[in-house]
C-alpha cells in the first residue's frame, strides 16, 4: 500500500486590520469646539466692530438722547430740565406747526406722485430699444445724483427768482407773477419742481422692473386686438406693482425728510429761513428752526418723534393698501 500523503490544512491568512496603523480616526472633542467656535465669533465681532461702534455712538446714542429731551426743556446751554409732556403739549397748540404739517403733507401728496408718474413714463421711453439709450439713461439719472446738494439748491432759487429764466419765459406767455421764489403761494411749487426733476433713481428701478415683463403676454395681447393703453392698464402695471409698490414707498419717506432745498430756497438762516410767510415751512425746516435758531432742542426732539411716528403710520398704511393692489409672481396679494 502507498503511504497516504496528508496535507496540513490551509489556514486563513489573518485579516488585515481595515482602520489606518495610527489608529482610528477620532473625532474632535467637544471643549474643542467650543474653542473654535469661540475663536470664529470674536473674529466676527472684529470685523464688525467699527459698525457696531457706528450705530451705537452716532444712531442708537443719539436716538436714546433724543427720546430724554423730548421730555425736556434744553437749550443746548443749560442742563435739561424734565418736563414731561409740556413740549407736545406746546407743539400742538403752535399754529405754526400745524401749518408745517400741513404744508409737508401737500408736498408729499403733491410731489411724489407727479415723480413717479415722470419716472415710469421715461422709463417706458427708455425700455425700447433705440439709438443712444445708454447716454439718455446716464443723463436722466443724472440730476438724482446731485439734486439733494446745496450748490443746485442755490442754483434752483436763482432760476426761479425775479426776472430770472423762469420769470422771464413765463412773460413771454403772458404770464407775469414775478419770481417764484418770492411768493408765498408760488415757491412751494418750485419745490415740487425741483423734486420732480431728480426721478432719475426711481427711473431705473422702473427700468429693471420693465424688463422682467414677459413678452409673451404683449404677444397675446395683440393677438386679441388690446391697445397699447389697455395693455399697460392690464399687463404693465400689474405686473412691475412690486416694483411700483417700492418707489412708492421709498419716495414718500424721502418726501417727509426733504430739508436742505426747503431751507436754502426758501432764504436760509433769519426769520426768512423757511420762505416768505412761512411757504416753504416744511416740518423739517420748522423743526431745525426751533431747534438750532431758537435753541429749543427739547421742543425740536419732541417734533422729531412725532415725524418718526408719523412717517411709521404712512408707511404700515402703505403696507395694508398693497395687499389691494400689489401683484406677486406667486399670484398672491
Amino acid at each position: 500500500m502507498g503511504t497516504a500523503v496528508t496535507h496540513a490544512p490551509a489556514t486563513e491568512a489573518p485579516a488585515r486590520d481595515s482602520e489606518p496603523r495610527h489608529g482610528p480616526v477620532k473625532s474632535p472633542r467637544p471643549a474643542a469646539l467650543k474653542r473654535r467656535g469661540r475663536r470664529e465669533n470674536l473674529a466676527g465681532y472684529l470685523f464688525m466692530s467699527p459698525w457696531i461702534a457706528g450705530f451705537l455712538l452716532l444712531t442708537a446714542g443719539p436716538m436714546i438722547a433724543s427720546l430724554y429731551f423730548a421730555f425736556t426743556d434744553y437749550n443746548l446751554f443749560d442742563a435739561p430740565r424734565w418736563v414731561g409732556l409740556d413740549n407736545f403739549s406746546e407743539m400742538f397748540a403752535d399754529p405754526r406747526w400745524r401749518h408745517s404739517v400741513q404744508v409737508t403733507l401737500w408736498y408729499v401728496a403733491v410731489g411724489t406722485p407727479i415723480k413717479l408718474i415722470a419716472a415710469l413714463g421715461v422709463a417706458l421711453l427708455l425700455a425700447q430699444k433705440r439709438r443712444g439709450q445708454a447716454f439718455y439713461r446716464a443723463a436722466f439719472y443724472a440730476p438724482s445724483l446731485i439734486g439733494a446738494s446745496v450748490s443746485v439748491a442755490i442754483v434752483w432759487k436763482a432760476i426761479f427768482s425775479d426776472d430770472a429764466i423762469v420769470d422771464r419765459t413765463q412773460k413771454l406767455f403772458g404770464v407775469d407773477v414775478g419770481g417764484w421764489t418770492g411768493d408765498p403761494d408760488l415757491i412751494i411749487y418750485s419745490l415740487v419742481a425741483l423734486t420732480v426733476w431728480q426721478f432719475g433713481a426711481p427711473m431705473v428701478i422702473f427700468l429693471a422692473g420693465l424688463k422682467q415683463v414677459p413678452r409673451e403676454l404683449y404677444e397675446a395681447a395683440d393677438v386679441d386686438g388690446a391697445g397699447r393703453l389697455r395693455q399697460f392698464w392690464n399687463i404693465t402695471l400689474p405686473v412691475i406693482s412690486p416694483v411700483l409698490f417700492f418707489n412708492v414707498l421709498l419716495e414718500t419717506i424721502h418726501s417727509f425728510q426733504i430739508f436742505s432745498s426747503a431751507y436754502i430756497v426758501g432764504g436760509g438762516a433769519g426769520g426768512n429761513a423757511c420762505g416768505p410767510a412761512d411757504g416753504t415751512m416744511v416740518y423739517t425746516c420748522y423743526l431745525y428752526v426751533q431747534g438750532f435758531e431758537n435753541s429749543r432742542m427739547g421742543l425740536a426732539s419732541a417734533m422729531a418723534w412725532m415725524l418718526l411716528v408719523g412717517v411709521a403710520l404712512v408707511t404700515a398704511v402703505l403696507f395694508w393698501s398693497q395687499k389691494r393692489w400689489v401683484h406677486y409672481e406667486e399670484g398672491g396679494r
